[in-house]
């Protein structure tokens, strides 16, 4: 990607003092960084802030079960909170670069050998006793370590206490080397990350395209770097993730066909093949005249179709799919046609995709089905969320977004949180109790909830999967660094947000549904809602007008105006 844009990168030399690099990591910024990237070492890269690839190594070496216990000192260390113990002078030669705490073998072996003057295959010995704690062997050793301290000028008690340190040390040492070599892939992807964003974000992304939980939580750390994620597209996208140059200079990434479920990445090079060698699509006619006939079937058209990589030559996603059948058909013919060399009239061969195939007219599907159909093709909500649209009211009742929850570092505390439902599932206890996990979704990602037998059994008919609900529950951070939500209480969404709403802004894109949509908002009668009006003029400019009057906006207009084609609305 980024030989592509004209730039160049040799990782062998990159310089590993890059500033910008560590002021990064030291803000946490690690997601997709190698060795670097769970939420607990993220946490451990805000505390530490480092600034040279030596504390890279350390942390990748302390960040285990056993070393991690010294992560808090080393941190205090470094930042001149806690003093630098190296045990002896002799020491410090080898300990002074991490600040007196005994991280590496090689460490272990190193302070042997100045100390007690072991030679190295003596002090690996010493280093795979430790490891064994075997009280013999180590009793020997000690002698043997004591011994030649003395002979170097060390005062015998203080060889004893220094030889316990080192053996603690040794217990869950690791190796100095490893750790480096890791080290080093963490910081040439952090690199990457800072000098190359865009282009990394691109790579991230195809590496884990079969992935769509990996997928959303990069969605999400593209919003956070503020770069755009374009939406799949047969005249844009590649079968992988790519980096778009738009007109402005700006760059973004650009979805990949092969990352829509059930389409196929070897119909989806196909495709582009297609359209590189002989032009971008220009109809439904045309895109299937063109298509291999053997790569096109009913779920990988229906999956382009809700996806949106078909808007470009028909936006109306709900018209394509109701037409599929007399659109498969199109395709057969005009395969057939191409396999016969079908002569026309005058001598030529007939081009179907000339003739538009003739699609019975359907209104379009409304925003939230839209995204719904899209969520069910990706498998996550990417051009948008339906819980968006009630952003202002949610902000009003102080709604946890789950992204939120993690970042806060809340050890415990009850919380609200809204979702739509993805996924349940109900289980048995030994007891006989019934309990459940549900999956649910939130502008800033994914997240599960548990739900006990008195919770599930009062709110079992909301937990149905597209249902928009507000969760009221307990978060506990677990040992690993993550989190668990319990569920107190679920109740639908929709009421609750419609209460807190002061009115709504409505997008309108054509003004023939002018008629209807007042029809529906007048049903409900006057009351305290207001209604803004946002008409599109061309494709620059929008008018927003406020009506005069206002009504009453519960759940029973609100659900009809959603529903309404062309119409997109939002809580204000």
């Amino acid at each position: 990607h980024i030989e592509r844009n004209g730039g160049s990168i040799d990782l062998e030399n990159l310089p590993l003092d890059d500033t910008g690099t560590f002021d990064m990591l030291s803000r946490g910024d690690a997601v997709g960084v190698f060795q670097l990237e769970s939420s607990g070492m993220r946490d451990v890269l805000k505390n530490l802030k480092p600034d040279r690839f030596e504390d890279i190594i350390a942390v990748v070496a302390l960040y285990r079960p056993g070393p991690m216990d010294n992560i808090p000192a080393f941190i205090r260390r470094k930042h001149g909170e806690e003093e630098v113990d190296c045990l002896h002078e002799l020491l410090e030669p080898i300990l002074l670069e991490t600040y007196g705490i005994m991280i590496y073998q090689e460490q272990v072996m190193q302070s042997a050998q100045l100390l007690a003057g072991y030679s190295l295959g003596g002090a690996d010995l010493l280093r795979r006793a430790m490891g064994k704690k075997i009280q013999s062997e180590m009793d020997a050793q000690q002698a043997i370590f004591v011994k030649g301290s003395v002979e170097n000028g060390v005062d015998g008690k203080k060889a004893a206490q220094i030889f316990k340190q080192v053996e603690k040390f040794a217990g869950y040492g690791f190796n100095k080397s490893h750790a480096a070599a890791y080290a080093l892939v963490a910081y040439q992807t952090a690199y990457l990350k800072h000098n190359y964003p865009v282009e990394f974000m691109a790579a991230s992304m195809t590496y884990d395209m079969n992935n769509t939980d990996k997928l959303a939580g990069f969605k999400q750390e593209l919003e956070r770097l503020r770069i755009d994620l374009l939406p799949p597209s047969i005249n844009n996208s590649l079968p992988e993730f790519s980096v778009e140059v738009r007109e402005d200079g700006t760059k973004a990434v650009r979805y990949a066909l092969s990352a829509i479920k059930n389409v196929g990445g070897a119909a989806m090079l196909g495709l582009v093949n297609e359209r590189l060698e002989n032009g971008p699509f220009k109809s439904i006619s045309d895109f299937t005249f063109r298509l291999d006939p053997r790569s096109i079937n009913k779920r990988l058209l229906e999956n382009l179709i809700r996806s949106g990589s078909l808007d470009c030559v028909n936006g109306n996603r709900r018209m394509l799919i109701g037409n599929l059948e007399e659109i498969l058909k199109h395709a057969a013919a005009a395969a057939s046609e191409k396999a016969s060399g079908q002569i026309g009239l005058f001598g030529d061969v007939m081009a179907p995709e000339t003739q538009d195939i003739p699609l019975n007219p359907i209104d379009d599907w409304s925003s939230i089905d839209r995204l719904r159909q899209e969520f069910e093709a990706v498998g996550f909500y990417l051009t948008g969320h339906p819980l968006a649209d009630y952003e202002a009211s949610l902000k009003k009742l102080k709604i946890t977004t789950s992204q939120e929850l993690m970042e806060k570092g809340i050890s415990v505390a009850r919380v609200k949180l809204a979702g739509l439902v993805m996924n349940k599932q109900e289980r048995t206890s030994a007891k006989g109790n019934r309990f459940a996990f549900v999956q649910l979704s939130d502008t800033s990602g994914v997240y599960e909830v548990a739900l006990f037998s008195d919770a599930l059994s009062s709110s079992r008919e909301f937990l149905e999967t597209g249902t928009a609900v507000l969760i009221t529950g307990d978060f506990r951070v677990d040992d690993e660094g993550g989190g668990r939500l319990t569920a107190q209480k679920v109740e639908p969404l929709e009421p609750i947000v419609a209460q807190a709403a002061m009115g709504l802004r409505i997008f309108v894109e054509k003004p023939e549904i002018l008629p209807q949509l007042k029809s529906v908002i007048e049903q409900g009668g006057r009351g305290r809602g207001r209604v803004s009006l946002v008409l599109t003029l061309n494709e620059d400019d929008e008018a927003e007008i406020n009506l005069p009057e206002t009504y009453q906006l519960n759940t029973a207009i609100r659900a009809p105006v959603k529903s309404l084609p062309g119409i997109q609305v939002q809580d204000i």
